[in-house]
């Protein structure tokens, strides 16, 4: 690898019977979605890819189950963020902070392979002043969610606004409640889930409950059951903000989000129609966010009823339901 950039993580990854006659480029896609497809393919041809041992260096190689990929991730290039005109659904704002819901397939911040098209572009051009703390690539951003999860977010337009959020965030005195449509029947009413969550041991994208990973709490209540489909609709109550918490803590009880196939959605366990209205999305919802004004102390509070797709895809799953016999 001489003259390349300097490596900061190398990856590994085996193909599974699933991913079989996958081109390369559209696997490590999968695997690594943290970068775009196009982005995969400029690294295999830069040669920061093996396969079984060996530089790979044509994104359309097709693979084999059981072969192995490794993935050399190169030390970042300095990013240009800029702002760009994307429609922003923002509830609430003042002189401090705004209160934003992220759809669905929006990513936060910019990365290797999302330099444009986020939420901070969409930021940088529709607001006056953001907090700096997070740096030129995540400015005003406190927290995150998913690419492909919907909901509430919070963004600093200070640096004292984002200090104290960010310290609510780490004392955990920021309430967030989520929705989320699983597949499964829940016995119990009330579920509460405290299992510390680190990387995956082999698929380094994923995590999972390791006994020396983080602490992690979620509490989670059965709002409906969807009986005939075996689909729930369940409410979260996250008390701990680890990433991918909700999605490895409900894929451990053996109930896995709606669209999350990569903790345990089968496509085929569904209707055809539900995936249809689902898309690309994880039918996971933060509807609930609430904390301490940062500057003026005063407790607030926001809550939203559920937007597209999830609103979508519940009211098909009630009305086939009906429908069954």
């Amino acid at each position: 690898m001489s003259g390349l950039r300097r490596i900061i993580e190398s990856l590994s990854f085996e193909v599974q019977e699933e991913d079989e006659n996958l081109r390369l480029d559209q696997f490590l896609a999968k695997v690594y979605p943290d970068f775009s497809r196009s982005f995969h393919q400029r690294l295999i041809e830069e040669g920061y890819v093996y396969l079984e041992g060996g530089p790979v260096n044509k994104p359309s190689k097709r693979l084999k189950k059981g072969q192995r990929v490794e993935l050399f991730v190169p030390e970042p290039e300095p990013l240009e963020v800029l702002p760009e005109n994307i429609p922003l659904n923002v509830i609430y704002e003042d002189d401090h902070l705004l209160v934003l819901i992220k759809p669905c397939g929006l990513v936060v911040h910019p990365s290797p392979g999302y330099t444009s098209g986020t939420l901070v572009n969409a930021l940088l051009y529709h607001v006056k002043s953001l907090s700096s703390i997070g740096g030129v690539e995540r400015p005003g951003i406190v927290h995150r969610l998913d690419k492909n999860t919907m909901g509430l977010m919070v963004v600093a337009k200070s640096d004292k606004a984002h200090k104290d959020l960010s310290q609510q965030f780490k004392e955990r005195k920021v309430e967030k409640f989520y929705k989320a449509i699983v597949k499964g029947l829940p016995q119990r009413d009330h579920y509460l889930i405290e299992a510390p969550i680190g990387r995956h041991l082999i698929d380094r994208k994923k995590f999972a409950i390791r006994e020396e990973g983080k602490p992690a709490k979620s509490e989670v209540w059965v709002v409906e059951r969807f009986i005939k489909q075996e689909i729930s609709l369940l409410k979260v109550k996250i008390h701990t903000g680890r990433t991918h918490q909700i999605r490895v803590h409900l894929s451990s009880l053996g109930f896995p989000i709606l669209g999350d196939s990569t903790y345990g959605f089968k496509r085929s366990s569904v209707d055809r129609s539900i995936l249809f209205a689902m898309g690309e999305c994880h039918m996971l919802l933060s509807y609930k966010l609430a904390f301490e004004h940062p500057v003026e102390k005063r407790w607030i509070s926001f809550e939203i009823e559920e937007v597209e797709p999830f609103g979508r895809v519940l009211s098909l799953i009630k009305e086939i339901e009906k429908k069954l016999p």
